[in-house]
């Protein structure tokens, strides 16, 4: 399955706070000139590149002198602002030794979320690529709120995989990759080489974070392979501290945890509904309309739906649970919570009669919703 990376054309690489700041003691400039040339190497070999670094707010602290992370949000950006230019400059001036253009991208999950801007994205991404920039993205935490904040680097990188549909997502950690139990607690725990990232055991072995800078851990890599997958990337979770791990996962060499899923990739469409983080309500389908979406992919009909929950308006998007709570699809709906909850149970034949009109005979089109297998 290594020689997977061997033909990868396509790299998104993910660099964690802790790995870039040597554990909070500034930014690491030796591993960031290692890194840098190996990804310079790969793109004059011709390949495309997009690094999704961490370290602005854990960089922006050492400058400020914190030794906590603040929990505030204006803090938080605060930080943000100082470190990112730090961060940014570090690696332009080291980019530049290898004559490689750089470009800064700064997303949040609103840019996701919106079609147009989503497309707008990738378009921007896409178009450095071609000119054979070196685009490092990071989240904007200089304007996030906990509303639109994807969390953790590791979503990010995940999503840009989807959004420029990448090949290969390399995850550097300072780990040496995943264990089967934490190695930080037992010696004798064995680094897998390969795992199932949809498998539900594999997820246990997740621990949290083990780091105060870090916002993630073992478990949003393995969330993030998940992502990836749904594009038909590979996801490699290797440590950043590794003598040319860059190069030599290029090379197919077995190094760190490869994660793969079964499961099929979606289309383009498919793909941004499902990865969307805000989903703004639910809506709570029986066990007919449960059967209907899985056997025949149809559209959503209210005659199926029991109950409805959130403040959400038509074209946002809304879960679709049975009466469990387990997820079955998501999508984009066609009309707000409070004509929902006037429809529930109702034929599509009375949506006129009852809102005294009709915009759509669906709830939710099968084209505008993803269903999980």
């Amino acid at each position: 399955m290594r020689e997977r990376l061997t033909r990868a054309n396509r790299w998104v690489v993910k660099v964690g706070s802790t790995l870039l700041t040597a554990n909070g003691q500034g930014l690491d400039q030796n591993l960031i000139h290692e890194w840098s040339e190996q990804m310079a190497t790969l793109v004059a070999e011709g390949h495309e590149v997009v690094l999704v670094s961490s370290g602005s707010i854990a960089e922006g602290m050492a400058r400020l002198g914190w030794m906590q992370k603040p929990t505030a949000i204006h803090e938080l950006q605060a930080a943000a602002a100082v470190g990112q230019m730090g961060l940014i400059q570090a690696y332009e001036s080291v980019f530049k030794q290898f004559n490689r253009n750089t470009a800064q991208v700064l997303l949040t999950h609103e840019d996701m979320a919106n079609r147009k801007r989503y497309l707008n994205a990738r378009a921007t991404l896409n178009s450095l690529l071609s000119f054979g920039v070196l685009p490092i993205v990071n989240e904007n935490d200089t304007v996030v709120t906990d509303e639109i904040r994807f969390g953790d680097n590791d979503t990010l990188a995940a999503m840009v995989v989807s959004l420029i549909e990448a090949d290969v997502l390399v995850l550097l950690t300072d780990q040496d990759g995943l264990f089967d139990k934490d190695p930080r607690k037992h010696p004798d725990a064995t680094l897998l080489d390969k795992a199932n990232a949809s498998d539900p055991a594999v997820h246990a072995l997740a621990g949290p974070s083990g780091s105060t800078l870090g916002s993630g851990g073992m478990h949003t890599k393995i969330q993030a392979a998940e992502r990836a997958a749904k594009s038909g990337a590979t996801t490699i979770i290797a440590s950043g501290q590794e003598k040319d791990v860059l190069l030599r996962l290029r090379q197919g060499e077995h190094l760190g945890t490869m994660l793969t899923t079964e499961q099929a990739p979606q289309d383009a469409r498919k793909r941004w509904l499902s990865n969307q983080l805000r989903v703004r309500g639910t809506i709570k389908i029986d066990s007919g309309a449960v059967k209907t979406l899985h056997e025949r992919g149809s559209s959503l009909l209210s005659v199926g739906v029991l109950d409805c929950s959130g403040d959400f308006q038509r074209g946002e998007l809304v879960a679709c649970v049975d009466e469990n709570g387990n997820e079955h699809a998501r999508g984009l709906i066609n009309y707000s919570a409070g004509e929902t909850l006037k429809l529930l149970g109702r034929s599509s034949s009375d949506i006129a009669a009852l809102l005294g009109y009709e915009r759509e005979p669906e709830l939710i089109h099968r084209d505008n919703m993803v269903v999980y297998k």
